[in-house]
């Protein structure tokens, strides 16, 4: 992907091609963007399993030209039985990583939904939600295509998930791991998302879906129960802010680091760097990083728990001071405590303006491994980002909301533009949409190739242990040097479009009506127009 696509109807970018192509259909019959957006989650739920699904939680920022943007919180919280000593009485100092004891936080991502149509009926819209679903379900039943990232992560994961209850039924082919190209059916799935259709979002909480899941999960050993689901809301609520040069950015509060990649460029732009892919931007940018996951891992969890108001770190003050801490020719020394990922990021922009920024994750791959027979429903992992050490930032208690990696982003810019962007990636989230932004809004790269280009890690994800400075290949080896001259460990990987660097998007509005959107080449996305 070289080139930016252009359009006046509207612009889905989504990582598969599948579900990119489900939300443009819906602007196709006159949807809006918050529409368009609860078919690609149905879609992408579907057909890349191992990065996301209706058993996972998301996170929305929702815009309308004139309007203030709002943020979508669609968290679950722990299992009121799961706490410190639940864990220990079964002889676990950690929370496991996969099975039942993994599955103990609620899945909110459809309880977004409910609250995006809520947000697409203020804004017009009238496409019911049988319709919204349609791709989705008929992608299950009828069956997709295996893509090469899902062949490669359960081969590489299935000696983890392998035993996990309903994983080798839904996710393996008589016991092989399914190649790429073979045909991936769930019907289980697709008469859930028929029901969640004719009944409504509220019936994954308060029906007989409910009932039906939380039956399986506690056949499955999972603490979680039908009253853990019957106490879940998704939120609405404002989101974060941080002003640049030119633009403002939005992102999701607490408990998401949304916080952070406001940070990263807030420190960024006051750095004034003038050359894009220099050692002052690439260099910049990384201790940016360093600063705000300094902040992050210290303050950011819960907001009910947490002791500094967040928008505290995004004044203008506390930035102005904080940018001084960055040596600008030398590297703070790391590494640092590191959070894995997988998740999706898909975008959209309508004719009208109206915009919307998604994130749906079950946080590793194929979350805690369980799927649920009755519904076909995969559940996440994402408490165990939880800690069972009472001292701990992120202590596991009854009720509490975990940390998220997850945070869609939203700008505006002071000549008229809208830019929604992101990626899946865990720890590499916040990075990737500084050097997608920065490429773009500051040093004028057009929009394609903002995504398109090189691109950094520091830390780790998809499984990664190292916490080294990672490179993709394609890097100039001059600036390679010169950033280990200044106290880098870099890592050069051995590809030129590496996984390991997230699938991002991004989609911009001018304020002519022109639409552009980009792709990553790294996933199975396109960007789909009118």
């Amino acid at each position: 992907m070289l080139t930016t696509k252009r359009a006046l109807g509207g612009v889905m970018v989504a990582p598969h091609h599948l579900a990119a192509q489900a939300g443009r259909d819906v602007l196709r019959e006159g949807g809006n963007a918050a529409e368009a957006m609860v078919a690609a989650a149905a879609a992408i739920a579907v057909v890349y399993p191992h990065m996301n699904a209706i058993g996972g939680d998301g996170f929305w920022i929702l815009g309308a030209p004139g309007e203030e943007p709002v943020a979508i919180e669609a968290c679950g919280t722990a299992a009121a039985a799961a706490d410190v000593d639940y864990y220990r009485e079964r002889g676990h100092d950690s929370i496991p990583s996969r099975g039942p004891l993994a599955a103990l936080t609620v899945a909110g991502t459809v309880g977004g939904w409910g609250q995006a149509m809520n947000v697409a009926r203020q804004w017009g819209g009238k496409l019911p939600l049988t319709r919204l679903l349609e791709d989705g379900q008929r992608h299950a039943r009828d069956g997709v295509a295996v893509t090469r990232s899902q062949e490669q992560l359960t081969r590489q994961k299935l000696p983890e998930l392998a035993s996990v209850s309903g994983f080798a039924d839904t996710f393996l082919d008589q016991g092989q791991v399914p190649v790429e190209g073979a045909i991936l059916r769930q019907p289980q799935l697709a008469d859930t998302l028929e029901r969640i259709g004719r009944a409504g979002t509220e019936d994954f909480y308060r029906g007989e879906l409910a009932t039906a899941m939380a039956e399986d999960l506690a056949r499955a050993g999972s603490p979680l129960t039908r009253e853990d689901l019957a106490g879940y809301q998704a939120r609405t609520l404002p989101p974060l802010s941080v002003r640049l040069r030119g633009s403002t950015l939005y992102n999701q509060p607490p408990p998401t680091q949304g916080m952070a990649s406001l940070m990263i460029l807030g420190l960024f732009d006051r750095l004034g760097v003038t050359d894009g892919e220099s050692f002052d931007h690439l260099h910049g940018l990384v201790e940016a990083t360093k600063q705000a996951f300094l902040v992050r891992d210290q303050y950011c969890t819960d907001p009910a728990y947490m002791s500094e108001d967040p928008a505290r770190f995004l004044s203008e003050s506390d930035l102005a001071e904080r940018v001084q801490r960055i040596d600008r020719q030398s590297a703070l020394p790391w590494p640092h405590p590191a959070q894995p990922g997988d998740t999706i990021w898909m975008g959209c922009i309508d004719r009208e303006g109206r915009c919307a920024s998604f994130i749906q994750s079950i946080y590793w791959e194929f979350g805690a491994g369980i799927v649920l027979p009755a519904t076909g429903v995969l559940w996440q992992n994402r408490g165990i980002s939880f800690s069972l050490d009472d001292a701990a930032l992120h202590t596991l208690k009854p009720g509490r909301k975990p940390f998220h990696t997850l945070n869609p982003a939203m700008a505006r810019f002071d000549d008229g533009r809208t830019m929604v962007y992101g990626t899946m990636g865990g720890e590499g989230q916040p990075q990737t949409q500084a050097a997608v932004f920065s490429r773009y809004a500051l040093f004028d790269q057009p929009l394609q190739q903002a995504v398109t280009a090189p691109r950094w890690l520091l830390g780790r994800t998809w499984g990664e242990q190292s916490t080294s400075l990672k490179l993709e290949a394609r890097f100039d080896p001059a600036l390679v040097q010169q950033l280990r001259d200044a106290g880098h460990q870099v890592e050069v990987l051995d590809q030129d479009f590496s996984d390991t660097m997230g699938h991002a998007g991004a989609v911009v509005r001018h304020p002519n009506g022109l639409l552009e959107g980009a792709a990553d080449p790294r996933s199975d996305g396109i960007v789909a127009t009118l």
